[in-house]
């Protein structure tokens, strides 16, 4: 059976035999479900293991570990493959079309891990042409606008997201790990999605994009807006995107040098405390 989802206005299809009580587990999704469209950025489906092509020849093109996940790449005769892994261990298989608008996936183990993973990276691949991103990032919303805390794992991003809530009035949470950002006809905006890793926030909601915050770790807080040249160099690390593909990486980089030259963005240099919620809040957010 056919569910579909619609994330920052681009909607995708998951086909989940009846049979599976993997949907029970999808609540998260709840959200952002949507009756059936006649366009969809990319399909994926779930198969049993008679259905899925022997892994004997994979071709390796990236191994990332991030805390314990781990994402394979690689091409299994001659198509797109990855394979997600939670401490080692393999949860789920997938394989795509050249153009990442369709893919077979085969559960494993660890089920929802598994559907999540495959979700994002399809999601990434299948709107890296239609100026979006998808961000590891902690997003925040105050004021009507959207902030973005960008940097690299244990830098402080859910950290400062909760300074702001607790310090800087009328804030409130958006997206703890992947929200999506994508330029509409009137600029950028950040949106919720159903991916924010061990924050439970998965909030249909979009903001214009205020700014982006790139954090570092310091014995003292201070803040200074980025040139648009640092502004890229910031933002390229925290987009998800499969780079040494030509396609996706042309499509990231148009995104990532709008976003530089539209979008302030920032570097604060700061300690985990009030002060540095509030010396961020006060010089970069809007009127």
């Amino acid at each position: 059976m056919k569910h579909y989802y619609k994330v920052a206005e681009h909607v995708f299809s998951v086909d989940i035999p009846e049979e599976s009580s993997l949907l029970d587990e999808m609540g998260q999704y709840a959200p952002f479900s949507v009756n059936e469209s006649d366009h969809v950025v990319f399909s994926l489906r779930l198969v049993e293991k008679d259905d899925f092509p022997q892994t004997d020849d994979i071709i390796t093109e990236m191994n990332q570990d991030d805390d314990g996940s781990q994402i394979l790449a690689g091409l299994l005769n001659g198509k797109p493959y990855f394979e997600f892994q939670l401490w080692g261990r393999c949860a789920a298989r997938m394989i795509t079309d050249d153009l990442y608008q369709h893919a077979d996936v085969l559960l494993v183990d660890e089920p929802l891990f598994g559907i999540n993973n495959a979700l994002m990276v399809m999601y990434a691949l299948s709107t890296a042409n239609l100026q979006t991103a998808l961000f590891h990032s902690s997003v925040v919303s105050c004021a009507g606008y959207g902030y973005m805390f960008l940097g690299k794992s244990g830098t402080g991003k859910s950290t400062h997201s909760s300074l702001w809530l607790k310090h800087v009035g009328a804030t409130e949470l958006v997206n703890d790990d992947n929200p999506v950002v994508r330029r509409m006809s009137d600029g950028f905006y950040v949106f919720g999605s159903p991916w924010s890793g061990k924050t439970p926030c998965y909030r249909n909601v979009r903001y214009p994009l205020g700014g982006v915050v790139q954090l570092s770790q310091a014995p003292y807080n201070k803040i200074q807006r980025l040139s648009p040249l640092m502004a890229y160099a910031a933002l390229v690390p925290s987009i998800s995107g499969k780079r040494w593909d030509k396609q996706v990486a042309e499509g990231l980089h148009e995104t990532e040098d709008m976003m530089a030259g539209e979008v302030d963005v920032w570097h604060l240099e700061c300690l985990p405390d009030a002060d540095a919620a509030q010396l961020c809040s006060k010089t970069i957010r809007k009127a």
